[in-house]
Formats: structure tokens, sequence, C-alpha cells
């Protein structure tokens, strides 16, 4: 089967090779990717993976390949996988290396985005590497040192008031350009889904992987992986924990069925804060489908696990510490048992948000 443009909820299918829908073009729902994966390792890096993968990256920084840190944690066998040492210091890029890819086989010669600041970077990179100019939205609220980060890589950023209304900008330019629309590109979890054969290779053959949701990439695209591997014959399926904020918690509210107050805002974690995510139903289903559960965390979980995450000597940005802070809530709330190995994937670099990272880390100081 050659790879194509696929949408469950009206059946619109369309060849991957020679088109390119941010959304379904039918009834406007997320798309997905449908082809044939097939075990072959390879390689190095997300390329290693190009047979579980719709496309084979042409465009890459040599993302992938990760470092994977073995750790024993409160009773928990943890594997870190160091998502933040990336080459723009973020798991992101794994997906925009695809999405990258794709847009240069397509003749594109204007790549547009909307974003708080990671996948802005990453995009910034990928497209400079791959001769296109890159055009980011960002909410006026995004991290400076990531805004600098998107300049220097001759991104044109074009500031916005919120979330919202970089959105809408970015997709009003969906025509005229090649609009990445990473939480409805099915080519980002297809991305994110390569940590999971990374650390199975690497032998991870726990029952438990946490994941910060903010679009639900990364969950989604762990669940994938480990899913693809299991009807392979090759490893089990596992059990997701879902990691929002108390600021913002759609899933977790889907999965519990009510809204978990904390008593605190989560504001640290700018990489979590989708309202409205597209695919939302589709990480409820993933969540529960793996028997897994959806924890909540604020800013006082985030800063003391950000503390914990530096004393071990890893550099990460808050949104990382909320998945380390959601793992001692899961383990509080009986959905981890000590004993159990777990995946813990550390998102996205803090030397991008240094003076966030020093002010959560005072605050946090006893």
């Amino acid at each position: 089967m050659e790879p194509r443009w696929a949408c469950r909820r009206c059946g619109f299918r369309s060849p991957l090779a020679a088109s390119y829908h941010w959304r379904c073009p039918r009834c406007g729902s997320p798309l997905d990717v449908e082809y044939e994966p097939a075990w072959g390792p390879r390689g190095r890096g997300v390329a290693r993976y190009a047979s579980m993968l719709p496309l084979r990256p042409s465009v890459s920084l040599g993302e992938g390949s990760t470092p994977h840190l073995r750790l024993r944690h409160r009773g928990l066998a943890l594997h870190v996988k160091m998502e933040h040492l990336n080459p723009t210091g973020s798991f992101k890029d794994r997906g925009t290396c695809l999405a990258v890819s794709h847009a240069a086989r397509l003749g594109a010669r204007l790549v547009v985005e909307d974003t708080s600041g990671n996948t802005g970077i990453s995009v910034a990179a990928y497209a400079s590497a791959a001769g296109l100019r890159a055009r980011i939205y960002v909410p006026r609220d995004a991290p400076p040192g990531k805004r600098v980060l998107m300049e220097l890589l001759g991104a044109e950023v074009v500031e916005a008031r919120d979330r919202a209304e970089a959105a809408e900008m970015a997709v009003r330019e969906a025509g005229r350009a090649y609009y990445v629309a990473h939480t409805w590109n099915p080519l980002y979890v297809e991305g994110a889904k390569t940590i999971a054969l990374e650390a199975y290779e690497e032998g991870f053959r726990g029952r438990v992987a946490v994941a910060p949701v903010g679009s639900g990439g990364l969950a989604l695209g762990l669940a994938r992986g480990f899913e693809q591997l299991s009807s392979l014959g090759l490893a089990d399926p596992v059990s997701l924990v879902a990691v929002q904020g108390s600021s913002v918690q759609p899933v977790c509210e889907r999965v519990r069925g009510s809204r978990v107050e904390t008593g605190a805002p989560s504001a640290l974690a700018d990489g979590i804060r989708v309202p409205n995510p597209p695919r939302l139903a589709e990480v409820v289903e993933a969540v529960r489908r793996s028997g897994g559960c959806c924890v909540v965390v604020d800013d006082r979980d985030i800063a003391a696990a950000l503390r914990e995450l530096y004393r071990m000597g890893l550099t990460v940005e808050p949104t990382s510490a909320a998945a380390l802070a959601g793992l001692w809530r899961a383990l509080e709330e009986g959905c981890v048992d000590r004993g159990d190995e777990v995946l813990l994937p550390l998102t996205g670099s803090g030397l991008k948000t240094l003076d966030v990272v020093r002010a959560a880390l005072g605050a946090a100081s006893p």
C-alpha cells in the first residue's frame, strides 16, 4: 500500500507523496496516515525506522538516537529518554524532520506555523537546512529566549495577541504556503513514535510510559509505537500516564469525568497549555485503551520536580519537569506501582528558558 492521508470520520483518502492537507478537506477532522509498517531498523536516528514510517526524512539535523539514562527513583526503574538533547533542544525535531521533508518534496518555498516556542525553533531550523523560508506566529507571552532562537535561525517571527490568534493568522496562509500545523499534522505523531521504537531497542520492557500532554502528539506517538511493536510480536503495549497542568486540562477532564482542582495554577509548563487539542478524542481513547490514567500537576509540583531533575544533572525546561511531577502524582494515586519500569521522556531543554528555570528553582528553594 502506498502511504496516504486518511480521515477516520468521513473516509477521505489522498496519496501522501502527491498532496498535503493539514486537516481533512472534506469534513475538517484531523487526518491520519495509512501505510504498512515493517520492522527493519537500519542506520541511526529517526531515519533508522524508515520502514516503520510513512516517509523517509530527506532533511535531517541528526535528530533521534537520544541518550537513554537508567535510574532508580522512588522505587521505580526509570528509563529516561533525553529528548532535550535533540538538535534544537526538543522532541519536536522528530516530527519536524518528517514534515519539512514532505514540504520540500512537494516543492514548497515557505512554511508557516503557530507555536509558543519549541516547534517554532524546530521548524525554523529545519526550514533553514532545507533552503525554505519560515514564518512563525507566536503569542505575545511566548518565552523571549525561544523567540530569539527562531529569529537567529532565519525565521520571520510575527507576534499575535494570544495562541488562538496566532493559529488564526497561520491558517489564513494555509492555501499559499505549507502550514506545518503540528497540533494537527499526523507526521508529528509518527515522529514521536520513534521514541518508543528507540526505547524498545535500548532495552525498555516496562509497562508504563509518561507523557506531558498539550496537543497530544507525544502520547499518541508512544501509544502507536508500542502498539505497532506489539502487533509485530516484539513488545507489549504500555500503560499511558498523561500529564496535564491544573490551568488547562481538557484530556484529564474527559478521562476522569471532572476537572481536578489543585489550588494553584500551572503557568510554568507553557508547552502543555493547549485548551482545545484537535486530537483530544484520540488521546482520551489512547489513554483508556492502554489502561492508563491522566493526572494533574500545578506550579508547586512542577517546581519541585524541576529542582529534582537539576539535582540529577538534567538541564530541562518546566514542561519536561511536568512529566516527573506527573509520575509522582500517578504513584500517589495508585496508577503506577513501586517497582514498575517506567519510560520518562524529557521533552525540552532548559537552556532556552533559563530565566523561567531560575525563577522556578528560586521559588522552590527550601
